[in-house]
């Protein structure tokens, strides 16, 4: 019966909701089909390739205090930082060196960084390697600003949703929090033309197992170009810290499911799914992911963007270790490649 709907969800790229309900209620039966499944599916749109962005956290300032975050506003424990406009452009240079073809500048919503200043750094790096894609992760803002910065040249912008459940994203997110803002954020961004990502994290507090198969609905309706999950992993300084992490082996099963029902997707294997298993990032790929994110921030400030305990954040989660990564992923029987790695939209 299993195999069945994993079969019908290849050809057909969609399930109704008690469908997937299904096959995440009995996921360990199910669990090694899916993920062969899906790499035969990302391996149609995408062959071996692995798509490597090159990471930039520009700012671990946030005016937000969602429950979940390590930069929340009120954590008085977070070191905070903002890096300069050279010590972006220093970065994108050597992400650019090392071969890296798209630059991801990501950070907390602080306001010291407006869209003139994001879109005057999108422009300068457009003008110095006209060959890269930029993506950016900035949380959320006006129409007018996300205009502003694809106007400038952004190509692809991540928002996480969270989730898709109203009284969910409540529970997750202080009142002034909005999910309808969100929600415009994500149909702004689609609107204006960017390649859009949204995700969310698997095993967050209040998850049901039927959240999860509604994201699955939501994703297919969306039909988002990038998708980015990974476990949620707690933060000693939170309302959410004494909440038990999400599961790899869950995170690696909806890595499946997502690619089988969206297969053009760009999907990662995420920092948080590396730091939760050793080989998560080996198993995410294995199981449909095909995009993998080494950090290009300086050094001396990568512990400090800490969004959860224990983050990976040195050796091959480093850019300077690329030819470690490099040699794990083409271990796994992938292939690390320096193209800018855009949606594929043409098969």
């Amino acid at each position: 019966m299993y195999k069945e709907l994993i079969d019908r969800l290849e050809r057909e790229n969609i399930l109704t909701r008690d469908e997937y309900l299904t096959l995440i209620k009995n996921r360990s039966k199910i669990t090694e089909y899916a993920a062969k499944r899906a790499l035969e599916t990302r391996r149609k749109y995408y062959g071996n390739k692995v798509y490597i962005r090159g990471l930039i956290e520009i700012s671990s300032y946030c005016r937000n205090n969602c429950y979940y975050c390590g930069i929340r506003a009120d954590n008085k424990n977070a070191e905070r930082y903002r890096l300069s406009a050279v010590d972006i452009l220093d970065c994108a240079a050597e992400g650019y060196r090392l071969g890296f073809r798209t630059i991801v500048l990501q950070g907390g919503e602080d306001g010291f960084y407006d869209s003139a200043f994001i879109s005057a750094i999108i422009k300068l790096l457009k003008h110095r390697y006209p060959d890269i894609a930029i993506t950016l992760s900035l949380g959320e803002m006006s129409f007018n600003d996300y205009k502003r910065m694809k106007k400038a040249g952004a190509d692809r912008y991540l928002l996480r949703h969270e989730t898709c459940d109203r009284a969910h994203y409540g529970k997750l997110h202080p009142a002034e929090m909005s999910f309808d803002n969100r929600q415009r954020c994500i149909a702004d961004l689609k609107a204006l033309g960017y390649q859009t990502g949204v995700g969310f994290m698997v095993g967050s507090p209040f998850q049901t197992e039927e959240n999860l198969a509604d994201e699955l609905i939501y994703l297919k309706e969306l039909q988002p170009e990038m998708v980015g999950i990974g476990p949620f992993i707690s933060h000693r300084d939170t309302p959410f810290s004494k909440y038990e992490s999400g599961s790899a082996e869950l995170t690696v099963f909806m890595l499946s499911l997502i690619r089988l029902t969206l297969p053009r997707v760009l999907l990662p294997a995420t920092t948080a799914l590396a730091t939760v298993d050793p080989f998560g990032r080996e198993k995410g790929l294995k199981a449909g992911a095909n995009v993998v994110m080494p950090n290009l921030s300086p050094v001396d400030v990568r512990e400090k963007y800490m969004l959860y305990d224990n983050k990976a954040c040195t050796g091959e989660e480093a850019a300077q270790c690329l030819n470690c990564l490099k040699q794990r992923v083409k271990n796994a029987g992938f292939e690390i490649t320096t193209d800018r790695g855009d949606y594929n939209n043409e098969i």
